[in-house]
């Protein structure tokens, strides 16, 4: 199988071993990848924060950058269910309408394409250590995430997986949210990172790196005794 590879903005800038692992990870199950080294960003952060020119200036690129009639595969959850459901609000009856619809059928985060496409859920990935999983909302409520990241990690060998309390909650980024409310943002990433911290894992591990990212500041900030990892990074461990 061929793919189009996806990276977002938070991997490319701030976390391109990521990227590099999603390539590993893809060719370890036997897939051809592809990566247009034209790609940018796909509007997310214009779009939630009310700049819809500029978010569909974006998108018409994103869609001409993904004409290939490929699956395209990206490891972040936000950005790709942001695709899948609110370029409709963009495109829709437009010129581009035919082609953003074809885009949509063909976009998968990363972890729904081993599991439900490829069906590939033992890559021989080593990971010995304890971690805790953070379901972040775009995963769960706007991408539809299940069970595939957990699939995935109970098959990655010398890794224990304990669930931490109120998995499912928000972390407290939610892009610009956390810029114009930080005092809020700050609260709701204290709660996430201590309920983290009283399951006694080493490491918080998500599909989100902003959701990473922003619960790393927190950590950092405070010197607390716990990681953070993308489940691609944990994926391609020891392969």
């Amino acid at each position: 199988m061929d793919v189009d590879i996806f990276i977002p903005c938070f991997i490319d800038q701030i976390y391109p071993q990521t990227g590099f692992n999603m390539v590993k990870v893809l060719e370890k199950a036997g897939i051809n990848v592809h990566y247009n080294t034209n790609q940018t960003c796909c509007g997310q952060f214009a779009f939630n924060s009310g700049y819809w020119e500029e978010a569909r200036k974006l998108g018409k690129k994103f869609i001409k950058d993904f004409s290939h009639n490929r699956p395209i595969v990206g490891p972040s959850a936000s950005c790709i269910g942001y695709i899948k459901n609110f370029y409709d609000e963009l495109f829709y009856n437009s010129a581009f309408h035919n082609d953003y619809k074809q885009l949509q059928r063909n976009i998968y985060e990363i972890t729904d394409f081993l599991v439900n496409v490829i069906k590939m859920e033992d890559f021989g990935s080593v990971f010995e250590h304890k971690i805790t999983y953070h379901d972040s909302c775009a995963s769960l409520r706007e991408y539809g995430l299940t069970d595939e990241p957990r699939r995935l990690l109970k098959n990655v060998k010398g890794l224990e997986l304990i669930e931490m309390k109120d998995s499912d909650v928000c972390c407290g980024f939610g892009g610009t949210f956390s810029v114009k409310f930080e005092p809020i943002s700050t609260a709701m990433a204290e709660q996430k990172v201590q309920n983290a911290l009283d399951t006694g894992a080493e490491y918080i591990v998500s599909t989100d790196s902003s959701c990473l990212m922003h619960q790393y500041g927190y950590i950092k900030k405070h010197k607390l005794p716990i990681k953070v990892a993308h489940i691609v990074d944990v994926l391609a461990s020891g392969i």
